[in-house]
């Protein structure tokens, strides 16, 4: 077996090893629930079935009793890095992301989790909601359209990867089946509140141009559904609502901002 002697990335829930045959391993680390391999290798298999460019899936391997998942390596910089590097470019970036999004939202996969029921849970797990606020968002995820298209739950510039065979996505740890617009509003949020540290050109680019970003990629996604160009907000409260179950705290006082004024008949 290989042994861990070559670090590519760190994340909060797992580090990334260089691996044999040009693969990589995605290795839980201490303290997280090995089963979230198990899990994230069954997503991983359904998403490179629907046909998306994704990095192809192998197995598990077990390592001193943590478990990881072989993965192909794909050696490109994120999105998200070419456009520090080439901020001229942004807008180009951009519409291929919504070109992306729009070529994920084509495609059923009905073996995925329900988005509405990830929604459910964790509005109802967000411990910084008030009960008034819960009922109020889950009163309004119930009013808005279901549907069973691919969605990513986490689709952002950092989550694609520029090859030299194209671009990859990556990270679908938080795919479900669900309606598109729910999707678009979560990576209209993630922009939106979006806080990346230290003073990269990513960082800043992100901090001062996130706004006339989220325009391009809208511009985008909504070009080829324009009947479509207002109803995504609708579901931007709700999403906010869901995010405030992840515990990023710093941004808990724009998120309850984007609850408060997007839902009505709050007591």
């Amino acid at each position: 077996m290989p042994s861990l002697n070559k670090l590519i990335a760190l994340g909060r829930t797992a580090e990334v090893y260089a691996w044999e045959d040009g693969r990589i391993l995605k290795l839980c680390r201490d303290g997280f629930d090995p089963g979230n391999a198990d899990y994230e290798l069954h997503l991983a298999r359904i998403i490179q079935a629907s046909g998306l460019p994704v990095p192809a899936v192998f197995d598990i391997v077990e390592i001193n009793g943590r478990r990881g998942i072989v993965y192909e390596r794909v050696d490109g910089p994120s999105m998200l890095a070419s456009m520090g590097e080439n901020p001229k470019e942004t807008p180009r970036y951009m519409r291929q992301l919504a070109e992306l999004h729009l070529e994920m939202h084509a495609r059923s996969v009905p073996e995925l989790p329900s988005q509405r029921e990830r929604l459910q849970w964790k509005i109802q797990h967000a411990k910084p909601l008030s009960d008034a606020l819960k009922a109020a968002a889950l009163q309004a995820l119930e009013s808005l359209p279901d549907g069973d298209k691919l969605c990513h739950g986490d689709f952002h510039p950092g989550n694609v990867l520029l090859t030299a065979n194209g671009p990859i996505i990556i990270d679908w740890i938080d795919a479900t089946r669900g309606n598109p617009l729910a999707d678009v509003a979560r990576t209209y949020l993630l922009f939106s509140t979006a806080r990346l540290p230290g003073l990269s050109v990513e960082a800043l680019l992100v901090l001062v141009a996130k706004h006339w970003m989220l325009d391009q990629y809208l511009e985008g996604y909504f070009a080829s559904r324009p009947s479509e160009r207002n109803a995504w907000k609708a579901w931007l409260p709700v999403v906010a609502a869901a995010r405030m179950e992840e515990g990023i705290t710093r941004e808990f006082p724009q998120l309850l901002k984007i609850v408060k004024s997007g839902l009505r008949n709050i007591p």
